[in-house]
């Protein structure tokens, strides 16, 4: 998907900006390659700088419920320091390195629901616009789909994903949001909790994997919520199915409750008061994700997408985001 804007702030006659992504998705980490393609208006400009901001579609709790926005994690200046003459055609290729914790927006090929986009800023004798936004795709780790698939191959089904504003307390994360993958539980589970939510946070060394329960309640105790924390290497050579099960075991034996959750001030970036993220006494529990649901099927995540219909929802809502965009730009 791209899109061609007038620079807004010159009014007509001003120069345009249309960036292309490089086909394929990218990985956490890896390297995002393009080009920016400009032509100049019907006078000379001093192109100061162009700028890329990777942003993302985030969910945030506060105290009156939920509410979502768009949060910038990113800014690269890829060019910028000359002049662009009048009718003038020129390029602009860039390369840019996507953070370790960058969301996976794809899994086997098929859509989670999450939302990232690549916005084009181009400064222009003092003036700056917005003008371009692409969305991006992000495919998993080769460790991170290790793990997905060890999930699916024990029987976990694909629920919905999406990401929450805040931070995991006792972890490394760098970004002000993390990514939550929602899992149905295996059918050997199903007697112990409700849902499966995995975050990864990678980085250079290797990752942490979060793993929250939801568990159930008793005739004479009520559910609630249990986690654990793994780290794994990229290059690692496990079993992973043993060592997925192992974790789920550990998680689902936990036996402390964690009730309290405990306000560590953050704030929502588009209104209202931060709460509460996970922590080691007080984990998050999030409401229905962005992306509604993918639904995979019991014999595991790698089905992908049950139905066309499913999928088509995911794909408009999507691109609604990136229109509406566009028109608020």
């Amino acid at each position: 998907m791209v899109f061609k804007r007038l620079l807004g702030s010159l009014g007509v006659g001003g120069p345009t900006v249309d960036t292309v992504l490089d086909p394929g998705p990218v990985r956490p980490g890896g390297t995002l390659t393009g080009r920016v393609h400009l032509e100049g208006g019907n006078a000379d400009f001093d192109i100061e700088h162009i700028t890329l901001e990777l942003v993302a579609r985030v969910e945030a709790e506060h105290a009156e419920g939920e509410s979502e926005g768009v949060v910038a994690f990113e800014r690269h200046t890829v060019g910028g320091g000359f002049r662009l003459a009048e009718g003038e055609r020129r390029d602009v290729p860039f390369s840019v390195t996507l953070p370790w914790e960058t969301p996976v927006t794809e899994l086997y090929g098929q859509p989670l629901g999450v939302v990232l986009g690549v916005r084009t800023e181009l400064a222009v004798a003092g003036a700056r616009d917005k003008g371009d936004l692409d969305p991006l795709a992000v495919g998993p780790l080769p460790v991170q789909e290790a793990v997905l698939d060890a999930f699916g191959r024990l029987g976990f089904g694909f629920r919905s994903a999406d990401l929450e504003y805040g931070r995991i307390g006792g972890t490394g994360q760098q970004l002000p949001f993390y990514q939550e993958i929602e899992l149905t539980p295996a059918p050997q589970y199903a007697h112990q909790v409700n849902e499966i939510e995995v975050t990864f946070l990678a980085h250079p060394g290797g990752m942490e994997v979060v793993l929250e329960a939801d568990k159930r309640g008793g005739l004479l105790s009520s559910g609630h919520d249990a986690l654990a924390r793994f780290t794994v290497g990229h290059d690692d050579v496990r079993d992973w199915n043993a060592e997925v099960d192992g974790w789920v075991r550990r998680l689902v034996e936990h036996r402390a409750s964690y009730g309290a959750h405990d306000v560590y001030g953050h704030g929502d970036p588009y209104g209202g008061h931060g709460h509460g993220h996970h922590g080691e006494s007080e984990p998050h529990r999030s409401g229905p994700g962005m992306g509604t649901a993918i639904a995979a099927g019991a014999a595991g995540l790698a089905v992908g997408v049950a139905g066309g219909l499913v999928a088509a929802e995911v794909v408009d809502e999507v691109g609604d985001f990136f229109e509406g965009e566009e028109d608020e730009g």
